[in-house]
């Protein structure tokens, strides 16, 4: 599938173990400078494996026969270093560091655009709104064939090129030469880059006259504003019940959590806590404020890419009995890092404590010290061998872990957020025929061409007439597979009938996100999400367990649901 500037959050192995900052809270100080060596006896033990590391290095680069860069040594023995340590506990070099502290900041610097690569080209999606792109003229369907001295064409071009060239310091330049559809010449711009706002939530809209739906994608800088002013409109809207969807949220700011957290819990009551050897990094949180939505039928959808910070506020919710959780058993992300900048820009990830759910649970699953990552990354593929994403019981719950939320009723700890309804994850449409379609972005391009040759007559006709009457059509597909086999994806009859309903979805959802989305100052991207609905059957199972979830909120309920 297409990518876009505004990086997207993937729960690949990357995410789940680098920007999931859950020590930002802990004060400034401890953060440059602090200090780590507890006594006498253990600063003389670092201090003799310091100077043992430094004595092989500067043999190394004094007589090796061979010239070696230094500064990949460094790297490469302190990342199997931490491997001996938890999962989580990472280094990263200057580069990456950037980047990923870029996926929890509230924006970026950079020209604005939301792009597609198809045909080994850079196409221009949208410019964002407001942003210095559109400022400067760039336009949907706009081939961007070079940045500056750089050719942004061929089979070497990638995201990663792009964000290079297209992301730089704000008031610099960037010279883009593309091509347009009706041109024929190509088209010179000069962009200012600016500061480009990112966004965490990606839908806040009604359903229907008293059912909300918001989805966060992460916990970043902004993801609270945004959600308090999401959670106050639909209120306005008349809102009595809600949706809230985490699935796929690799987590973020402790913070950020705790504080949409405490949106829906009353009182004072215990949110989270953690707990480590030093006690400095030991505390409670509690409720604190006076929330928007401390009353009403609440749901939260999760899944297992729902990790760190999602697995707090699921955690916190069902423990105090104050929402159902629908979906599969969450990543089980239960260990606090601690971001430390080194002096060279690089960064320490130092997992320092564990967070613990109000009932004492710790949802950290398991791990074996200093045996590396191998077993613990394919641990949610394990899930998949054993059936666990398509029959409840099969869910491996330790009954060691047993605990009681605070109206009595059993949740487990050591592996993630076991949901209260299960849904089985539906893999019917997934094809490989489908998986080729999106390695070359056929869907998003195809939308992007219909949204631009008709987008101001759907605008007219509105979004609620588009959701009712629109239909991708036979002749729209047979469009979309002659694309496809004219780039070599061969056409798979039966794979592709398997796959149709769904591509048609996803289809008319990308075309309504053309057409609609460049109107969204806030980032939302609402008429996708609803359209994607009618393919989703977590969320249609959600809509029908409000009656549920108001007996939960009442303390009308015997035991768990998780079987059904």
């Amino acid at each position: 599938m297409g990518e876009n500037e505004r990086e997207r959050i993937q729960n690949d192995k990357a995410t789940v173990r680098l920007p999931m900052l859950l020590g930002i809270t802990l004060a400034a100080g401890m953060l440059i400078g602090a200090t780590f060596f507890g006594g006498g006896k253990s600063l003389n033990n670092i201090g003799r494996g310091y100077s043992k590391f430094k004595e092989v290095l500067q043999l190394i680069e004094n007589n090796y026969v061979d010239t070696v860069n230094t500064d990949e040594l460094v790297d490469y023995s302190i990342s199997k270093m931490l491997e001996k340590l938890d999962p989580h506990t990472t280094y990263l070099n200057p580069q990456d560091a950037v980047a990923a502290r870029t996926q929890l900041e509230g924006g970026f610097d950079g020209i604005g655009v939301e792009f597609n690569i198809y045909k080994d080209t850079v196409y221009v999606v949208t410019p964002i709104a407001g942003g210095p792109s559109e400022t400067a003229g760039l336009m949907s369907g706009d081939k961007i064939i070079r940045v500056d001295d750089t050719e942004m064409t061929g089979s070497k071009l990638d995201n990663a090129l792009v964000f290079q060239k297209l992301r730089g310091r704000k008031g610099s330049e960037v010279k883009l030469v593309v091509m347009r559809k009706g041109e024929k010449k190509p088209l010179t711009f000069t962009v200012l880059r600016d500061r480009i706002p990112t966004f965490s939530v990606d839908a806040a809209y009604m359903i229907d006259d008293k059912t909300g739906y918001i989805k966060v994608n992460r916990f970043s800088e902004t993801t609270y504003d945004e959600f308090r002013k999401a959670l106050a409109s639909l209120k306005q809207k008349g809102m009595g019940q809600l949706v809230l969807d985490l699935r796929n949220n690799p987590g973020g700011y402790m913070d950020r959590a705790t504080s949409l957290a405490d949106e829906f819990i009353s009182g004072d009551k215990l949110l989270v806590y953690t707990d480590g050897k030093d006690d400095r990094y030991d505390r409670q949180t509690k409720a604190r404020i006076s929330g928007q939505f401390e009353e009403g039928p609440l749901v939260v959808l999760v899944d297992e890419g729902s990790a760190s910070a999602s697995e707090i506020v699921a955690g916190a919710l069902q423990d105090h009995d104050r929402a159902l959780i629908v979906g599969r058993r969450s990543f089980g992300k239960g260990l606090v890092q601690m971001p430390v900048m080194l002096t060279d820009g690089s960064e320490l990830r130092l997992t320092i404590s564990r967070y613990y759910t109000p009932s004492g649970r710790s949802i950290q699953k398991p791990y074996t010290l200093g045996k590396g990552n191998e077993d613990y990354e394919k641990e949610l593929e394990a899930r998949g061998k054993h059936g666990e994403y398509y029959i409840a019981d099969s869910i491996r719950n330790d009954p060691k872990y047993k605990f009681r939320t605070s109206g009595g009723r059993t949740v487990f700890g050591a592996g993630g957020i076991t949901p209260d309804i299960f849904v089985p994850r539906d893999t019917l449409f997934m094809t490989k025929y489908l998986i080729q379609l999106y390695n070359k972005n056929i869907v998003r391009e195809m939308a992007m061409e219909y949204a631009n040759e008709n987008g101001k007559q759907l605008e007219k006709e509105g979004f609620t007439a588009y959701r009712k009457n629109f239909t991708v059509s036979d002749a729209m597909m047979k469009r979309l597979t002659d694309d496809a086999t004219s780039q070599g994806v061969k056409f798979n009859e039966a794979e592709y009938n398997r796959s149709k309903k769904y591509i048609q979805t996803q289809l008319k959802a990308y075309i309504a996100q053309y057409v609609w989305k460049r109107g969204h100052r806030d980032g939302l991207n609402n008429e996708f999400f609803a359209i994607m609905a009618d393919a989703d059957e977590t969320y249609r199972k959600a809509l029908t367990l409000f009656d549920q979830a108001r007996m939960l909120e009442k303390g009308q309920y015997t035991t768990r649901t998780s079987k059904q």
